[in-house]
């Protein structure tokens, strides 16, 4: 698919048969994991074309979350879930009620931090969540005005910056979940501007920003300053 590019729509009435039964293969889930990575490529080949698949593909991977016999696989499943809103975009929107539902679920789970495997699951499950927060705010953002789909979101933009404060909270976070929440905070103060300046006047998040800008990790550092940028024009308003 990365050689052959949108040209691979071609292949897609073959191939389709196997990435349907490999994403309902919840017993091995190694194999439903690479589907799942498949369709991330698609949304990425694609765009907006994957929206002919979007129904099923959705469907699909709700099921395989739910059937998932082995957690590791959860975290991509609903990293995906960003994948198809920025391809897609503003039409995700059909998608917005289920996925929400499921990411609040996701974001209320607990583990045992003295157990270092489940700590090391934990954070991957939290970066998933906010990869897909971060494609959905991006997708419905959409590129032209008049597709802005963002105010569909906005009844649960306090309870994804309540998300945001919990991680930078967090003493055992990793450098890579830093990033990942600075980035969906730099989308949500990029989409939403002054309408969010009173949530986001926190502490947390001041703290969040400044450890991210201070990271050894050139991604997160300039994530960091990125969205340190957008916090500094909402405070101008």
């Amino acid at each position: 698919m990365e050689v052959t590019g949108k040209h691979f729509a071609k292949y897609m009435d073959s191939f389709w048969p196997y990435l349907v039964a490999s994403l309902q293969n919840h017993s091995e889930y190694s194999v439903c994991a690479a589907a799942v990575g498949i369709v991330g490529d698609m949304c990425r080949t694609f765009g907006p074309d994957i929206a002919s698949f979007s129904d099923k593909l959705m469907d699909l991977l709700v099921n395989a979350l739910s059937q998932a016999r082995h957690q590791s696989v959860k975290p991509s499943i609903l990293s995906t879930f960003g994948d198809i809103a920025m391809a897609i975009g503003p039409l995700f929107v059909n998608y917005l009620q289920i996925v929400i539902h499921i990411l609040k679920q996701a974001s209320e789970a607990t583990v045992d931090k003295n157990d270092y495997e489940m700590l090391d699951y934990f954070n991957e499950l939290r970066e998933g969540i906010l990869e897909a927060y971060c494609g959905i705010v991006q997708g419905l953002m959409g590129e032209e005005t008049s597709q802005n789909q963002l105010e569909q979101l906005k009844p649960y933009i306090q309870t994804i910056i309540q998300l945001i404060v919990s991680i930078a909270e967090d003493q055992d976070k990793t450098d890579s979940l830093t990033g990942c929440a600075c980035g969906l905070l730099g989308d949500i103060l990029k989409g939403y501007g002054s309408a969010v300046k009173q949530l986001v006047q926190h502490d947390s998040i001041a703290n969040l920003l400044t450890q991210g800008r201070r990271s050894r990790i050139s991604k997160t550092k300039s994530v960091a300053q990125w969205a340190s940028k957008e916090m500094k024009k909402i405070n101008a308003l």
